[in-house]
């Protein structure tokens, strides 16, 4: 896999992944990882979706080790990893040119 990905800007706090997981919990899984695991096809449809939409979730199907499955794969997009719920991996990379989330203590002036 291509290595060369931005590694995320910094590591997000507790408070906040709970924030993203709950803006996150009626999202759709806008990507699946199949029974053939990572590949570059995924990991590219992932920073698209993550481009998009800044927040998204990724599905497993019979992952061999879901929590590690979900650390490559942000490791890979260059996103911060949310949380792991169920087969169900939840990432975010915020967008500098034009963000859609106000996360709390991301953002200048925002509350923490």
């Amino acid at each position: 896999m291509d290595r060369s990905a931005p590694e995320p800007r910094r590591e997000l706090t507790g408070k906040q992944r709970r924030w993203l997981r709950g803006r996150a919990n009626p999202l759709s899984a806008l990507v699946h990882v199949g029974q053939s695991g990572l590949s570059e096809a995924v990991v590219a449809a992932t920073r698209a979706a993550l481009e998009a939409h800044e927040l998204v979730k990724v599905r497993l199907h019979e992952p061999d080790d879901k929590k590690a499955t979900a650390r490559q794969l942000a490791e890979a997009s260059g996103a911060a990893l949310c949380g792991v719920v169920g087969h169900t991996v939840i990432l975010y990379l915020r967008n500098d040119e034009a963000p859609r989330l106000a996360v709390p203590g991301l953002e200048p002036g925002a509350p923490d």
